[in-house]
């Protein structure tokens, strides 16, 4: 009788066993995102590592594509009511998710509404603003941030006898000298982000109405001014002298040119570092955007690019507290100063930077500071960013016309009067459709 007993009290105690085990299932998080190659396999890391980390919550990291192409395929699953948690959606891009209405759960509210908390004066002054709306609340959780530096080979400027750039007026004096050693002084990638957007930012310049877009979506681009033409007819100066090199609109090609040893500079992203340092063969190192001294004294800082990670409405609770749980775990200075690291692009709190700067990172390697010293930089009224609807058509308006005054297919002067037209039509269409 009492083996009987025995028997059925382990039969009791496996049933609610296993009841308790499916009662305790992981709650599943979908993230889907954009980073290919190497950066997606990081991005696998810090999901396995996530997981490894914690019992209640199993993130699922899956990729989508490119930008375009994850943002894509989230509005049609959000759309078709089977949104993911999680998206990557890329500067461009922030304004058409954060535009239509009630789509994101603002990650400022998300993480103060699930135990996590939030204060915006952790995350590092650069990167704080971008996605956030016009009373500064995050929408959007920065996630690769990077920002434009100028990259310089050491050699090349050794034999001109030179040092590397503060303002653009110290670039003039020092092109036909790198001309003469045989060398392009400069080439850069993504005019747009570089020679427009943060041209703006480190000028302290207004680049669109609207409070450069973020109070309303009708607003009106402002690129057409004074400053970007002056600036834009010395680009093609020194294109025509020589001192320039343009190898296209594609980012590698012009990245290449510096790598082969074509130009002795190159304007790009902080967070292209880490893998300059795998494909370059020279030393080279990294110094701030360069700015007009006949603009503005004391230059701003700049705001970043890259993407960041957006939650969509529609979930349970529960898995909202798993969203939140693993953005408290991406945030913390531990993962942020891994990714940083491993990737190049900047870590988004000051906690996570004291860290680096407390572990001797930039001892070792101080040129991947200078993005975050930039970032960093005082800022002004036109440096958080900005807020534009269809930008990812608009920068192609922008290629358009920077191509044409470099190819003199068009005057300074008329590539900006046709960019203010196209990009003006298409703010007006997006106002019309989002509202």
């Amino acid at each position: 009788m009492k083996l009987k007993q025995h028997i059925i009290a382990l039969a009791a105690a496996a049933v609610v066993g296993g009841s308790a085990s499916a009662s305790f299932a992981a709650t599943e998080i979908q993230w889907w995102h954009a980073m290919g190659g190497r950066l997606g396999e990081v991005v696998g890391e810090i999901a396995d590592k996530y997981n490894a980390s914690q019992s209640e919550y199993k993130l699922v990291a899956t990729y989508k594509g490119g930008y375009e192409d994850t943002m894509t395929a989230g509005i049609a699953a959000f759309r078709a009511k089977n949104a993911p948690h999680i998206i990557q959606v890329f500067d461009a891009g922030a304004a058409t998710i954060i535009n239509a209405k009630g789509a994101v759960y603002p990650v400022a509210d998300l993480l103060k509404e699930h135990g996590v908390g939030f204060n915006s004066n952790d995350y590092i002054s650069g990167v704080r603003y971008f996605y956030a709306d016009s009373d500064d609340k995050m929408i959007g959780l920065p996630f690769n941030s990077s920002t434009p530096l100028l990259y310089y080979n050491k050699a090349a400027l050794d034999k001109a006898g030179v040092e590397a750039p503060k303002t653009w007026e110290d670039f003039e004096a020092i092109a036909p000298k790198l001309k003469e050693a045989g060398y392009e002084a400069l080439a850069q990638s993504h005019s747009p982000w570089i020679f427009s957007e943060n041209f703006h930012s480190r000028h302290n310049i207004q680049l669109a109405s609207a409070n450069n877009g973020y109070d309303s979506t009708d607003a009106k681009i402002m690129y057409n001014n004074e400053h970007m033409i002056m600036h834009w007819t010395k680009v093609k100066e020194w294109l025509d002298k020589g001192w320039y090199g343009y190898y296209g609109k594609a980012w590698g090609d012009n990245q290449d040119a510096f790598v082969q040893g074509k130009v002795a500079m190159w304007l790009g992203s902080s967070g292209s570092f880490g893998g300059l340092k795998k494909s370059a063969k020279f030393e080279f190192g990294t110094t701030y955007l360069p700015y007009w001294k006949s603009i503005i004294d004391e230059p701003k800082g700049t705001f970043i690019g890259g993407a960041a990670l957006f939650s969509f409405v529609g979930h349970s609770d529960e898995e909202y507290k798993g969203v939140a749980n693993f953005f408290e775990f991406l945030t913390s200075p531990e993962s942020q100063f891994s990714w940083h690291k491993e990737t190049g692009y900047v870590p988004i709190t000051t906690a996570a930077y004291d860290l680096a700067k407390t572990e001797g990172y930039y001892k070792d390697t101080p040129d991947a500071e200078v993005g975050i010293l930039q970032l960093s930089q005082p800022g002004g009224e036109w440096t958080k960013g900005y807020r534009l609807g269809y930008y990812v058509q608009i920068r192609e308006a922008m290629y358009k016309a920077y191509e044409n005054i470099l190819t003199g297919n068009s005057s300074v002067p008329d590539a900006f009067a046709d960019m203010e037209k196209e990009s003006n039509a298409l703010l007006e269409r997006f106002h019309d459709t989002y509202n």
